[in-house]
């Protein structure tokens, strides 16, 4: 049995989890972020901590799906998004508009899969 890695684990969610030599991941923007650009900068630069710590990088990601509640909020958030990822290394990806995230506040969140190097 292949086991799984596990961390910032809590009753309901662990920040990211390994298996078999991929990494899972979902991240939300913090607490004050205001507008969609500023909420997807703060979460893309902390998801790139949290890809680090579990042993990949944001050149390794297989696929992301990023949640909008506005999709008039998708050029602001691709333009984040694309000046975040290495040329030639965007993963396969999907955009889809939800009606509410967890927190009112919340304008995006994303949950990726990403190799491990």
């Amino acid at each position: 049995m292949t086991p799984i890695l596990r961390r910032g684990t809590t009753a309901r969610y662990s920040d990211f989890t390994v298996h078999g030599g991929v990494v899972y991941c979902v991240e939300v923007p913090p607490a004050g972020a205001a507008d969609a650009s500023a909420q997807t900068a703060a979460m893309l630069a902390s998801l790139e901590r949290l890809l680090v710590e579990a042993g990949s990088a944001k050149d390794r990601l297989l696929l992301a799906t990023l949640y909008l509640t506005d999709m008039a909020d998708y050029d602001a958030v691709n333009a984040v998004w694309d000046a975040w990822v290495p040329p030639g290394t965007a993963p396969a990806r999907a955009c889809v508009q939800v009606c509410r995230l967890a927190d009112p506040a919340w304008k995006v969140e994303v949950a990726v899969q990403a190799a491990r190097n």
